[in-house]
Formats: structure tokens, sequence, C-alpha cells
């Protein structure tokens, strides 16, 4: 009688593929997809960043030449065609919906109050409110830098127990006051000036540079307070150990 055929395994029935390279890049793929996205990236990245300067160079160049009505159709049309993109490109949403409305809620201002520079009125007041929350978030020692970061990786609270890490959040906090009260100061003379060119170079002059300084002192304070919750873990084992080998030595049978 003659004996059926060994199956032979194909490369169909085993899916795990031999190539390391493969293995490799598929690890990379994995690990990249459970790495936490960093503060910039929550905040909507480089581009991010660039697509909110855009609808204001757009204003200002429209109202230049064309009036004040073109200005604000421009600006308007800019910021929902940037949503539009943002959405299609499946980038995070929520910087693009609050940018729209930044830009929508600028443009009532300026329609409102018949001036260019009205278009810059509600950033200028809502750098001095920022400034207020943050400052009062030191005062109160629940420093919005820490508490924010926390709450967006789901680290807990813990770090307000230990000193040192609650004061690296309240330089990065007040790095942000500071940022605020540069904004609101320099941007509400020109504004009461009426140098609303000057004003559009304050509002992109001061908004990147001084972004990337107060990000600069979050990361450190981010990575010291990282450090300390180590350090402590460390000395919590330790001290574990040491009350478990007296526990041990007290109890322990007569030889």
């Amino acid at each position: 009688m003659t004996q059926p055929a060994p199956e032979v395994n194909t490369a169909a029935d085993n899916p795990k593929s031999d190539d390391p390279a493969e293995e490799n890049t598929a690890v990379d793929a994995a690990a990249e997809e459970e790495r936490p996205p960093t503060l910039l990236e929550q905040m909507g990245g480089i581009s991010g960043l660039i697509y909110s300067s855009v609808p204001v160079v757009v204003f200002v160049l429209a109202n230049a030449f064309f009036g004040l009505t073109v200005g604000i159709w421009s600006a308007i049309g800019v910021a929902v065609a940037i949503t539009v993109a943002r959405i299609v490109r499946k980038e995070p949403l929520q910087p693009a919906i609050s940018g729209f409305f930044g830009v929508a809620i600028a443009a009532f201002i300026a329609y409102r109050t018949g001036s260019a520079k009205g278009f810059f009125l509600f950033g200028i007041w809502t750098s001095l409110a920022y400034g207020g929350v943050f400052l009062a978030s030191v005062l109160v020692r629940w420093p919005l830098v820490g508490v924010i970061w926390s709450t967006l990786n789901g680290h807990g609270q813990g770090w307000r127990q230990d000193k040192k890490s609650r004061t690296a959040y309240d330089i990065a906090t007040l790095t942000f006051v500071a940022v605020f009260a540069a904004r609101y100061v320099v941007q509400k003379w020109l504004y009461d000036e009426d140098a609303t060119g000057w004003l559009a170079f304050a509002r992109l002059a001061m908004g990147y540079p001084l972004f990337a300084v107060a990000l600069g002192v979050t990361v450190w304070a981010v990575r010291r307070a990282q450090v300390r919750h180590k350090e402590l873990e460390v000395d919590g084992d330790d001290s574990d150990a040491a009350v478990e080998a007296r526990l041990r030595e007290k109890y322990a049978d007569p030889a």
C-alpha cells in the first residue's frame, strides 16, 4: 500500500517571515505605534505651527492690496482650505478645528470694528488670559505644564508629591507665563499705535521663536520629572528590601 506523501509547509502556510529585515521593520513599526506622541505632535507638529501663520500672512497682504473685506474672506478661505487638507491627510483634527475657529473669531472682530488691527485683538487678549491661568496654576501648586503633560500621557499626578519635580514644572509653566506676557505687552502696544503691519510681524516673530524656548524648557522639566520618578522608585524598592530584611532577621528561627 502506497504511503501518502508528507505535507510540505509552504510560505503561504507559515505567516512568519524568515527575512530578518522584514521582522525588524515589523518590530520598528509596532514600536512606532506604541510610542506616545510628543508634546509638539499633540499640538499639531511643525506643520500645525506653519499652518497657523498662513491665514495671518494672507489677511495682511489681501487687506493691503484689496481692502479689509477681501482680507477677511481670504483669511477665512485659507483657514477652511487648511482644515479640509488636514482632515483629508488624517492629521490631528483638534489643532485644525481650533485654528479655524481662531481665524473665524479674529475675522469677525475685524469686521465688527471695521479695522484691520481688530484681526489681532482676539490673540492679544487670549495671551493675557492664558498667562493669567498659567500663573495662577503655579500659585496654587498645580503647574499647568505638568498637569497637561501627565494628563495627555496618562501618567497621573503623583509628581506633585515630589518637590523637585514640581519645581521643574513650575519653571516650565512660568516660562509660558513670560511668553504670554511678552506677547500681550508688545502686541497691545502696537495695537494702540495702529501699527497693523508691525502687529502682524510681531504676531509671527513672537510665535515660533518664543514657543521653541518654552517647549525646550518643557522638555527639560519632563525629563527631570521622569528621572526623579525613577529615583524615587529605586529608593522605594531599597526601603522595602531593607524592611523585609529586618523582619526576616527579627523573626528568623534560632539556629
